[in-house]
């Protein structure tokens, strides 16, 4: 069969409708598929669709297709396809879909089980890159003059490269002395991701529950909370004297099995099941509370994180997550 599908699909003028229909007319019984391939990108064409299946013909059968349930409602063209992995481990897969994400600009993910749309469910955010787009520290550290040296530190601790409590330690203590009127600056211009109000807005209409956790600090996690009408939001607090940062953390540092911890811990105060649960990051930090969680998304992520993720959004905005979702 899967000769047949990409063999005869070869005209950039056919239907992508067309298309879809003749991957179904050539299936065989799909209640046996095992894993779901999402393509998602925009003005998708056959050839784009016959490209991808090319790529991964190795490592993929497909059964059947149809369009997702959220085709073109948010502007972009997404594709399921059922069918089964071949002798692969789907982890080996992974730097695959990268590949083939670049070389068609599209987003691809590879899916056994998902979360449900039916059913209530958790996700938890990280905040800086992810539901905003800057740093916050680096942003700080901007306004007090020490920009280069702080981002040269939060970059090697997002790769993975030194301990999140190291650096975030070292990079606090480069703020001493900065007004709290700084921070006010950044809060008020603080740029949010595009799509994330799409995304958040279509959560909460099927009874989902909404989450930072961050390394980042409370002054703006608490802000975007307030913002954007999450449930809870856990993060780092500054230490202030006199209006001005002291180059500490109180309490606790929200890393990465903190970040992991909260995902369980809000899963079991709100009573939603483990395979309803979401994370999503892009930084290394992020990685154990993705794989804490029934689904892990990286988010315009670092190379390790959109490696180990379960699925990454390279090319969309951060509406797309819902793609990976049953409806």
């Amino acid at each position: 069969m899967k000769d047949t599908l990409l063999n005869n699909i070869d005209n950039d003028d056919i239907h992508l409708a067309s298309f879809l229909s003749h991957v179904v007319s050539n299936s065989h019984n799909d209640s046996a598929y095992s894993h779901t391939l999402t393509v998602i990108g925009q003005a998708v064409t056959p050839y784009l669709l016959h490209s991808v299946l090319i790529k991964l013909n190795d490592v993929f059968t497909p059964s059947s297709a149809a369009f997702h349930h959220l085709h073109k409602q948010m502007g972009d063209d997404v594709i399921e396809i059922r069918g089964a992995l071949q002798y692969t481990e789907l982890e080996q897969i992974k730097p695959l879909l990268g590949d083939v994400s670049k070389a068609y600009n599209v987003d691809v993910g590879l899916q056994g089980s998902r979360p449900s749309l039916s059913e209530p469910g958790l996700l938890v955010m990280d905040m800086d890159s992810t539901v905003i787009a800057i740093e916050c520290i680096d942003e700080i550290a901007k306004l007090a003059g020490v920009g280069e040296q702080v981002a040269e530190v939060t970059a090697k601790a997002m790769r993975g490269e030194i301990a999140f409590n190291d650096s975030l330690t070292h990079r606090v203590a480069c703020l001493e002395g900065v007004p709290v009127s700084h921070l006010n600056q950044i809060r008020d211009s603080i740029p949010i991701m595009p799509g994330i109000q799409a995304l958040l807005t279509h959560l909460k209409q099927h009874n989902w529950k909404l989450a930072i956790a961050s390394g980042g600090f409370t002054f703006f996690a608490d802000h975007l909370k307030a913002r954007l009408g999450l449930d809870f939001a856990i993060s780092n607090t500054l230490a202030v004297k006199n209006e001005q940062l002291t180059g500490k953390v109180e309490g606790e540092i929200v890393n990465a099995d903190v970040k992991a911890r909260t995902v369980n811990a809000l899963a079991e105060k709100w009573q939603i099941s483990a395979k309803q649960t979401v994370a999503m990051g892009d930084g290394a930090n992020d990685l154990v509370m993705m794989a804490e969680s029934a689904l892990g998304v990286a988010c315009h992520g670092k190379p390790l994180v959109n490696e180990k993720a379960d699925v990454a959004i390279r090319i969309g905005s951060l509406h797309s997550l819902l793609y990976f979702l049953d409806k």
